[in-house]
């Protein structure tokens, strides 16, 4: 659907609104795209929707989330080394 005005804005029907935090993650999997797409998405909306950097948005939030994922496999590593007893880590 496009806007009528000064600019052409796409709005797009099926994005899923965004919840931070709202997934708990597993610790030992890498984003998924549907991950990275959530995170770029707040990223654009972080820089006021203007479009031409999408493949930063992409980039930026691939790392974000890869470094999560990183720090929550080093954390479950630390704590199963704590709590040997416990199966999740907590």
């Amino acid at each position: 659907m496009k806007l009528k005005g000064k600019r052409n804005v796409t709005l797009e029907h099926d994005a899923s609104p965004i919840r931070p935090n709202a997934e708990d993650t597993s610790a030992n999997h890498e984003p998924t795209q549907e991950e990275i797409r959530r995170r770029a998405y707040e990223i654009y909306l972080e820089r006021n929707g203007l479009p031409g950097d999408e493949l930063d948005d992409w980039l930026r939030a691939e790392r974000e989330l890869q470094k999560v994922a990183l720090f929550k496999r080093g954390w479950n590593r630390l704590q199963k080394q704590h709590h040997p007893d416990s199966e999740d880590g907590n």
